[in-house]
């Protein structure tokens, strides 16, 4: 993460504060809703270059990249803790405040982490509301009912007997990230100190139930500028998990049961554990919504992946080390009447802290031709997805 100097202290524009995003279903950086259609995360710099020099024909499978924020913590009265977002010295207009929404005023409860409040660590205290709160909104009692962060692990995370709770109106592990995110700060840093923010398009902001299935993409997850010990590591993971045996392992996943009216939710410690067999079930299970396979996506996402597979066989030197796919829906079906003869389908490259190119910034080594690790994971993909069909 890259840090700036310390908030002026004359500086009285009005910022805006971030909320954790709640359709995060994967990563270890938190993720924050900036508004309806824009993300942002922690800034790190080959990632920020890569987003500015990238290919014309990447973009489409990519995020729009809308540039930096610089981003601050603020601690109210109470001893609540957010992320406050004000824009650059170069673009001096004000903000727009955004309303306290149910991701902020649910995580504003929890932030005990630097003092005041109970003093309970964030992940040990549990959601109290008193009564003459403000009358919740539906969301808000269905996070209250739901949100009970223990023992410094996310409620994504497996139970004793491997099995993990997955049934849920959200998925929690954009609020685990935070609540790490939120401590670090805390911890290595003075309250007013800057930090520069990516701002990046919010992908499923056009859906209302979003289905999102994140793909860790490769048979290596190791940047160049690794450690001996980090590479060790992540060659184990690679070498016991479907990366070896595919180029694919799943991060994060959640999709939209219609029958319950919930997610159901995965993390990435569930997709490390499956096999071969295991991944393609839990495939399909993305693509089932509770009550039927959707077999309409079938086709517009084999359609996608195959595009993707040709821009990506065409890039030369790129390596996509660590990166993650996103593939995406919406568990909404459309109504009968619409006029799209293909259902709605998003696939985009995401997580290019690791990537590296010809050209990049202290590049460690150069490589020639394609990325032929992410062309395996896609191939392998596009394969399943073609016996799902033909199955189906």
């Amino acid at each position: 993460m890259v840090v700036q100097d310390s908030v002026d202290a004359g500086d009285t524009r009005v910022g805006v504060a971030l909320e954790p995003f709640l359709h995060q279903v994967g990563g270890h950086l938190s993720v924050m809703t900036y508004d309806e259609h824009t993300v942002c995360k922690p800034l790190i710099s080959r990632e920020q270059r890569f987003y500015e020099s990238l290919p014309l024909a990447m973009k489409r499978f990519t995020p729009q990249y809308k540039g930096t924020i610089t981003v601050h913590l603020q601690k109210d009265s109470r001893g609540r803790l957010s992320l406050v977002a004000n824009p650059l010295k170069e673009n001096r207009g004000p903000l727009k405040v955004t309303e306290e929404s149910t991701a902020v005023a649910i995580w504003q409860t929890l932030q005990q982490t630097c003092g005041g409040g109970s003093g309970l660590p964030v992940a040990q205290w549990q959601h109290t509301q008193p009564a003459h709160a403000v009358k919740d909104s539906p969301a808000t009692a269905l996070l209250r009912s739901e949100l009970h962060l223990k023992a410094q692990v996310s409620p994504l995370l497996g139970d004793a007997d491997g099995s993990q709770a997955e049934k849920r109106g959200f998925n929690p592990w954009g609020l685990h990230c935070h609540q790490a995110h939120l401590s670090r700060l805390c911890a290595e840093y003075p309250e007013n100190q800057r930090h520069r923010f990516l701002l990046l398009e919010n992908i499923v902001s056009q859906y209302k139930h979003p289905c999102i299935l994140d793909l860790k993409m490769g048979t290596r997850q190791h940047g160049d500028d690794a450690s001996e010990e980090k590479k060790a590591r992540h060659a184990k993971k690679c070498a016991q998990s479907t990366s070896a045996r595919l180029g694919l392992r799943i991060c994060g996943m959640q999709v939209y049961q219609a029958d319950k009216k919930h997610f159901l939710c995965k993390d990435k410690y569930y997709g490390r554990k499956l096999s071969v067999e295991g991944f393609r079930q839990a495939l399909c299970q993305f693509l089932h919504d509770g009550t039927r396979l959707r077999t309409e996506l079938l086709e517009p996402m084999q359609h996608q992946l195959q595009a993707l597979l040709s821009v990506i066989r065409s890039q030369s030197s790129y390596r996509f080390y660590s990166s993650s796919l996103l593939i995406t829906y919406d568990g909404q079906e459309a109504a009968p009447s619409s006029s799209d003869t293909l259902a709605k389908v998003d696939v985009r490259m995401i997580d290019f802290a690791h990537t590296t190119y010809k050209g990049s910034w202290n590049e460690r080594a150069t490589y020639d031709g394609p990325d032929l690790g992410y062309i395996f994971g896609l191939e392998n993909l596009i394969q399943i997805l073609r016996d799902i069909q033909e199955g189906a």
